[in-house]
């Protein structure tokens, strides 16, 4: 076999393993994300208020959502590495919002986990991520129905919103008990000589959803048109 023979084999191996991995995440992913919702439908629908008062959401919950919402940071490695087509900015800007509410506000602080923002973004991601996810995994198989296709690049017009209303105000219960307990924070003096309020860097990711929601929802909106308006018929991640 020539070296060049030899090259476009392994290139189409690769290219299978590549193709293989990324089915198989975006497949766990549903798997996944499935599960939170229908542990949500159990919570609210099927268990009774006397369960609920015993059990909050986050404890029914948690297992699941730390497993599923941190392994979204492989997304950000697969862009980087150019597995997708994905921009590695906007990808790492939709992935750590969602970490850090579940690392930095709801593990952080008891007040964020009682936040009635939790339900709310909790319900919503996990229609976006089956959505999503669903869609990335048939793209791969070049079988995506056009509803699944039309979900994609539509219901993140009502979901985006609902969970970045949910987002803060899972933010704004946790920020006060960040302040009053000094979660996280560095204070003088000490051996560092440096000083760092958690409470302050809340406000700050707070703040930041102003500029970077509307990046992201527009950035959505620029793909619905391409995909959905009449544009150009390429697919998109």
């Amino acid at each position: 076999m020539s070296a060049k023979a030899a090259a476009k084999s392994s290139g189409k191996e690769s290219s299978t393993l590549t193709k293989i991995y990324l089915f198989s995440y975006n497949a766990v992913q549903v798997g996944g994300w499935s599960y939170i919702l229908y542990q949500l439908i159990d919570y609210y629908v099927l268990r009774s208020p006397e369960f609920r008062a015993e059990v909050t959401l986050w404890d029914f919950t948690r297992l699941a959502v730390i497993i599923f919402q941190n392994a979204a940071a492989v997304e950000v490695l697969n862009s980087v590495f150019g597995l997708v087509k994905s921009n590695p900015t906007v990808t790492l800007l939709q992935v750590f919002s969602r970490m850090m509410l579940v690392v930095g506000v709801v593990m952080a602080t008891p007040t964020g986990k009682l936040s009635p923002g939790l339900p709310i973004a909790l319900f919503a991601w996990c229609f976006t991520e089956i959505i999503r996810y669903g869609f990335y995994a048939l793209n791969i198989i070049k079988f995506v129905p056009y509803f699944v296709l039309y979900l994609r690049y539509t219901t993140f017009i009502a979901l985006y919103p609902i969970g970045v209303t949910g987002e803060m105000l899972c933010f704004w219960w946790a920020q006060r008990y960040a302040r009053d307990h000094s979660v996280w924070s560095l204070e003088m003096p000490n051996k560092l000589n440096a000083t760092f309020s958690y409470y302050i860097f809340l406000w700050i990711i707070m703040i930041g959803y102003i500029p970077v929601f509307p990046h992201l929802f527009f950035h959505m909106w620029t793909l619905r048109r391409k995909i959905l308006g009449g544009g150009s018929k390429k697919k998109a991640n």
